[in-house]
């Protein structure tokens, strides 16, 4: 067994870079104001707060210069209004590369472009311009020799789905398979991109909120929801659609393509019909969010597959139209000050308490009502054994009491690292005072209301409870 328990300090050090291999959080930079703090100001709190992605609606140069040399990844975006242009003319697609792309990048680190954004439901009719302008936007990376470090994508929004529930029914809506998402997922499998996706449980919960759990929108513990369809038991909405999204794809042949949240959010103020609006929602939205995504670990249908999810938005924006909702998604104030306090980095979940305890990825619930529960480590052969290691690592270098699983302790045996994780991740669990969120090791623990058997629990009866 490896001597993961000799030097505590190399402990917490390991532990430290195992959740932070987990997935990326970053934030939409929305300008539809005007009152907003200056882009030098606007990066220099981007870096006050860790936030090291951020994905725009354009390309404008006083952002772009304000990010060079701050080691912020960006994703920029060709506007709706000029895909007509790129697809017609591979002329202006060069050109609009090299002004906007190659000129700043790699001072600037340019690391996507967002061609279109949510394309179907423009009222402008552009979709028959995305697949050429995928194309000649690329052709124009290639020319800059720029292809293989730049990715390019197009954000969607789940309306392009025929159907989302159950998830494992997920499928695109018939008009746009064969013209749109068959040519656009074969363009992404080749040149290695995400399909972008902008998530919103909020809308979903709003308008069903007879049926839907705010818990389960809220990524708070839940008893979840089994899909008929393939088995799967589901403890938030947000997981549910994105499943959704993998399910179309695989329905039409594309089963390997990765998805990236290019927005989510919750608004912290509504009009008096939006249900769900409100402050202490959004903050638990979006602060479980984070947790649940730096934590590591993909959806129930794709376990394994951590997710770059980018919050919406850095600022309430007053020069949006519609309900009152549109202009209340903002992390900050224009003045920089917080709307609310969240985590943003791995650093921040150590202090991060949600009023009730979240749901993280994929893990089990189980009723807890008799006050007994034990957290345990999956299975070998379910979860891998470097995800259990990278589980074990975390426990014992943030607080577990690990000693007890050391050679020649009276719980070393059996020397498996299943084992000996089940030990370590239970410590934690009790020493959190069972939280729901403090069993879930990047998807590699589930709680249980029975005392394990000491063969699959390292002698859980030595464990701090």
């Amino acid at each position: 067994m490896e001597s993961f328990l000799s030097i505590s300090l190399i402990l917490l050090i390991f532990s430290v870079f195992s959740i932070a291999d987990g997935g990326s959080i970053g934030v939409n930079y929305g300008r539809i104001a005007n009152n907003l703090p200056s882009a030098t100001k606007v990066v220099e709190l981007l870096k006050s707060q860790n936030l090291n992605r951020v994905k725009l609606y354009d390309s404008d140069p006083a952002v772009l210069k304000s990010l060079s040399g701050s080691g912020i990844r960006v994703t920029v975006n060709l506007p709706n209004e000029l895909l007509s242009s790129a697809a017609r003319r591979p002329s202006f697609a060069y050109t609009w590369v090299f002004r906007n792309v190659a000129a700043y990048y790699p001072s600037t680190t340019i690391e996507a472009i967002g061609v279109g954004n949510e394309v179907f439901v423009d009222p402008h009719n552009t979709t028959r311009y995305l697949i050429p302008a995928l194309n000649n936007i690329y052709k124009a990376l290639v020319k800059y020799k720029l292809h293989d470090v730049i990715k390019i994508s197009s954000p969607i929004a789940l309306s392009a789905l025929q159907n989302s529930y159950p998830s494992s029914a997920g499928s695109f809506r018939p008009e746009l398979i064969e013209p749109v998402f068959k040519p656009m997922l074969e363009f992404l499998k080749k040149t290695g991109s995400s399909l972008m996706v902008n998530v919103y449980p909020f809308f979903a919960y709003e308008s069903n909120a007879d049926v839907i759990s705010l818990d389960y929108a809220l990524f708070r513990q839940n008893p979840g929801a089994v899909d008929a369809g393939n088995g799967l038991r589901y403890f938030s909405l947000f997981d549910a659609q994105i499943d959704a999204v993998f399910a179309a794809m695989t329905s039409i042949g594309y089963s390997d393509i990765p998805i990236i949240v290019s927005e989510t959010g919750w608004p912290s103020k509504g009009d008096s019909n939006e249900i769900g609006a409100s402050l202490q929602n959004a903050a638990a939205y979006n602060g479980n969010l984070v947790k649940r995504i730096l934590t590591g670990g993909g959806t129930p249908l794709r376990p394994k597959q951590d997710l770059t999810v980018y919050l919406f938005a850095l600022f309430n924006e007053n020069k949006k139209q519609g309900p009152t909702s549109e202009r209340n998604f903002g992390l900050f104030y224009p003045d920089e000050k917080k709307v609310y306090e969240i985590p943003f980095t791995v650093e921040d979940l150590k202090e991060y308490r949600d009023d009730r305890s979240p749901v993280t990825g994929g893990e089990q619930r189980v009723s807890t009502a008799n006050g007994e529960s034990w957290c345990v480590a999956k299975k070998e052969v379910e979860v891998g054994k470097d995800k259990l290691q990278e589980g074990l690592d975390f426990a014992c270098g943030d607080g577990a009491d690990c000693h007890p699983i050391q050679p020649g302790s009276n719980c070393f045996d059996p020397n498996t690292v299943e084992a000996h994780a089940s030990f370590a991740f239970n410590s934690y669990y009790q020493k959190k005072g069972r939280d729901g969120g403090s069993c879930f090791f990047g998807g590699a623990a589930f709680i249980v209301t029975q005392q394990p058997s000491p063969t699959r629990a390292g002698k859980f009866v030595h464990a701090t409870r």
